[in-house]
């Protein structure tokens, strides 16, 4: 996938999210956070060179992307993305637990795609 169309996904991720949340679909809303992370990530470990097809390699990518850009809302998205991961799982998440991660992961979302240059 290029990277564009990871950038793409992710963004649409974030509206389908959103969509899911409102209709009270809490587990799909939070799995689609957690695509929109690793999406955003993932197009900007392709634009680098970076490894990113496993989770480890994708949570290292996050930390350089991060460090590289001096932005810790890379990190704090990237924590409230796997909390969204986890939620799919087991459900433990609360509304406005959703939403304030949401911002998170969108905040991350809209940082990194902000730095993908065109194919």
């Amino acid at each position: 996938m290029l990277k564009i169309e990871h950038a793409r996904t992710a963004q649409q991720f974030i509206n389908a999210a959103y969509r899911e949340f409102a209709l009270g679909d809490m587990l799909q809303a939070s799995e689609k956070m957690w695509g929109a992370a690793v999406h955003a990530i993932e197009a900007a470990a392709q634009q680098r060179g970076w490894e990113y097809g496993s989770h480890y390699k994708l949570l290292e990518a996050s930390d350089r992307l991060s460090e590289e850009l001096g932005d810790s809302r890379i990190t704090a998205g990237m924590v409230a993305a796997r909390a969204f991961h986890a939620n799919f799982y087991h459900g433990f998440m609360e509304a406005s637990e959703f939403s304030r991660g949401a911002r998170l992961v969108e905040a991350l979302v809209e940082r990194v795609v902000s730095t993908l240059g065109e194919d």
